[in-house]
């Protein structure tokens, strides 16, 4: 490739290339193959100026390193048929300014061309604006602002002004344009932000003297034939064929199926499904972030048909003021008898603004929640959100984090809590469950050094773990394999310990040598740190009733709804008691907030009036949700919505009583005189801009969340 160095700094460097030799694909394509060199920090392509702004580690690349990367980029690359059809055609850049300025040219042009000609041009570009008004009317729509406009040009065109009626023309037209292209950029943007989350994935690559090596790319660069790696846990993010390892992997949010479908050599994955337990290499088939483009896109779609009411308030207002200016210009008409004056009554109206400012507002809101790491999946559920004053929270991984931890050891036999903790994690090591992280991670903490000098282990499904240490018989897990399984001998404290930790929420895990008992392991799930003061914010805002609803036991239940500030708890419930609870609340007239992660909160969230998942949500769980919070957030994202919501409301409501008052203000103007009704248009389009890009601006800039909790 041809290039030349522009900007060149330590660590940040733009290119320039040649649009007359590279194509926009070529460098589409280019973009994808520099994107997952190692060191690349980000990488970006300017198609309309043909240049690259690179972002690069300092540490392990170098401008030099840049300059042959480029010079790498040969017709190898980007002239092979097979790699250019795995990328997209990028699409073109819009410039409103060249827009504008092309409209412009020939709106003044025309004036020097001969008249038969500027009159043809004239009725060609007048006839659709005034059809579209006599359309409305036709149609019943007669306080329509299409009709307004309709009106203001056949009053110029009656009084023989055809110059007047062809400037009202352009200044609308130019108007129709900034609206266009607004509503396009907000749409735009709202899609780029969503899509620019920059799902991470394991890309394999084999190197020519055979070794292979995996290294972490964005999803985009990821193209067909390559493969990536998926362990247990992952999203699989293609559609592919599995070229090595074998796994169980969740098919229902395909197929519907409710068990794990065992994957091996030569079967297929399709994305969306879960990697459930195992180790995949998957060839690429189809890239799944086109799947993930398409439902993001049909996301935005949907929700422009969820309007907030304050919205729906906005576009039924501006309408029904359109025909006070009709009342208006019939009373100046019969009072003065001034035709211009009339027209200064239909140049000005309220509608254009605020049937574009409010959907800019909630286009604008949805972007900044995902800026924030919230999908919201339309605009009503923020409004939702904002007048709900009740809340139900599921327990496991919502109030808390879903990560066990360790909260006492209780030791017998004259073992003290560090031998029995040693031994528990050499053994609980090899195993990836949360109990076992939980002990692992307790020993970690405490810098204890488990060696490996026990024989192999061996696990027993849903019961526990058993070896040999030293010659003696070692066991680990539950109280059914322990005690019952293994006739471990019970001591006689055994009833009140299980007690206690039935009432303080803990599960026990044993640990016994020899048929002898050393040691006892109190797990619990703590809830999250910031969740009490995450309720008691929820509270301020006006939240009357935070609920939580779990199917663990009372101690659970009792002990997380103490810590948290809960209003009301309910324990050992089912997925069907959150629903039923939540349709008895909104049978009260409450308006309520579902928040929870698992697959059994997927009902409760879809018969809440607004239904929110947490970030690390089941797959099926997020389907159903309205709104989806950042994993790395948690709670937090529960108040930002709360609060963007509410501050989207006030923004509609404050932009609407400042369209009416400033568009009044312009028309009083014309109609003294003191403006002329082409300067009340321009300063109306003017306002109009001005109300849009106000409705831009994020609203949670002065939200100081970070600073009031903890985190």
């Amino acid at each position: 490739m041809d290039f030349t160095v522009k900007h060149s700094l330590p660590g940040r460097i733009r290119i320039r290339y040649d649009k007359r030799k590279i194509t926009r694909r070529q460098a589409a394509l280019a973009l994808s193959l520099l994107s997952v060199q190692e060191g690349m920090s980000d990488v970006s392509v300017n198609y309309t100026t043909g240049s690259f702004l690179i972002y690069y580690d300092v540490d392990s690349l170098s401008e030099k390193h840049i300059r042959a990367y480029f010079m790498a980029l040969s017709d190898k690359y980007l002239k092979n048929q097979e790699m250019l059809d795995a990328v997209d055609e990028p699409s073109e850049q819009e410039s409103l300014l060249f827009d504008l300025s092309v409209m412009t040219a020939w709106h003044y042009f025309k004036s020097i061309l001969p008249l038969p000609v500027q009159l043809v041009l004239r009725a060609c570009s007048l006839c659709p604006r005034i059809l579209k008004g006599i359309e409305q009317v036709m149609t019943g729509n007669v306080f329509k602002s299409e009709v307004l406009d309709a009106a203001a040009i056949s009053m110029a065109l009656i009084t023989g002004d055809t110059k007047t009626a062809s400037n009202i023309n352009f200044l609308l037209n130019i108007g129709d344009t900034i609206e266009d292209f607004t509503k396009r950029k907000s749409y735009s943007d709202l899609a780029d932000r969503l899509l620019s989350q920059n799902d991470q994935v394991q890309l394999v690559e084999e190197d020519v003297s055979g070794s292979i090596t995996e290294k972490s790319v964005p999803l985009s660069v990821v193209k067909k034939g390559d493969v990536v790696a998926l362990r247990t846990g992952s999203v699989i993010p293609v559609d592919g064929t599995v070229i090595r390892g074998e796994g169980l992997v969740n098919q229902a949010s395909i197929t519907g199926e409710p068990l794990a479908v065992e994957k091996r050599n030569g079967t297929s994955v399709f994305a969306g499904t879960v990697v459930q337990e195992g180790e995949l290499f998957v060839e690429v088939r189809a890239v799944g972030n086109q799947t993930k483009v398409q439902n993001i896109l049909t996301m935005i779609d949907n929700s422009q048909a969820l309007k907030v009411s304050s919205q729906v308030r906005s576009e039924r207002l501006a309408d029904s003021l359109v025909k006070y200016n009709f009342l208006l210009s019939l009373v100046v008409f019969l009072a003065t008898g001034n035709l211009t004056k009339v027209m200064a009554t239909l140049m000005v109206d309220y509608s254009c603004a605020m049937k574009l400012a409010s959907p800019i507002a909630v286009l604008s809101a949805m972007k900044e929640a995902a800026e924030n790491g919230i999908i919201v999946k339309g605009g009503k559920f923020l409004e939702d959100v904002s007048v709900a004053d009740t809340v139900v929270f599921d327990k496991t991984g919502t109030l808390t984090a879903a990560t066990p931890q360790l909260s006492r050891i209780l030791t017998f036999d004259g073992r003290t809590e560090n031998d029995v903790l040693t031994v528990a994690a050499c053994l609980e090591e090899h195993f990836a469950h949360p109990i076992a992280t939980a002990v692992v991670r307790a020993a970690q903490e405490r810098g204890l050094i488990h060696p490996e000098e026990h024989a192999k282990v061996e696990y027993i499904v849903a019961h526990g773990i058993a070896t040999k240490l030293h010659g003696k018989r070692l066991v680990i897990g539950s109280r059914h394999f322990v005690f019952e399984d293994e006739n471990v001998t019970a001591p006689d404290e055994l009833e009140k310990i299980q007690k206690e930790a039935l009432e303080n929420g803990e599960s026990l895990l044993y640990l016994a040598e020899e048929k002898c008992l050393i040691g006892i392991f109190a797990i619990n799930d703590p809830v999250r740190k910031n969740a009490p003061e995450i309720i008691r914010k929820l509270h301020q805002s006006g939240i009357k009733n935070c609920v939580m609803i779990t199917g663990d036991d009372e101690g659970a239940a009792r002990n997380a709804a103490k810590t948290t500030g809960i209003d009301h708890y309910i324990s050992r419930a089912l997925p069907e008691d959150k629903f039923k609870y939540i349709e008895e609340q909104k049978n009260l007239g409450h308006k309520v907030i579902m928040i929870g992660d698992g697959i059994n909160d997927a009902p409760a969230l879809s018969a809440a009036d607004t239904g929110i998942a947490m970030g690390d949500c089941a797959d099926i769980t997020g389907e159903t949700a309205d709104i989806i919070l950042s994993s790395e957030d948690g709670l937090e994202g529960l108040y930002k919505t709360r609060e963007l919501g509410t501050r989207l409301m006030e923004k509609i409501e404050t932009n609407n009583r400042g369209i009416v008052a400033l568009n009044t203000s312009f028309m009083l103007l014309s109609l003294l005189g003191i403006i002329s009704p082409s300067l009340a248009a321009i300063l109306h389009n003017a306002s109009t801009v001005a109300f849009s890009v106000n409705a831009m601006k994020p609203v949670l800039g002065d939200c100081s969340l970070s600073s009031d909790l903890p985190d």
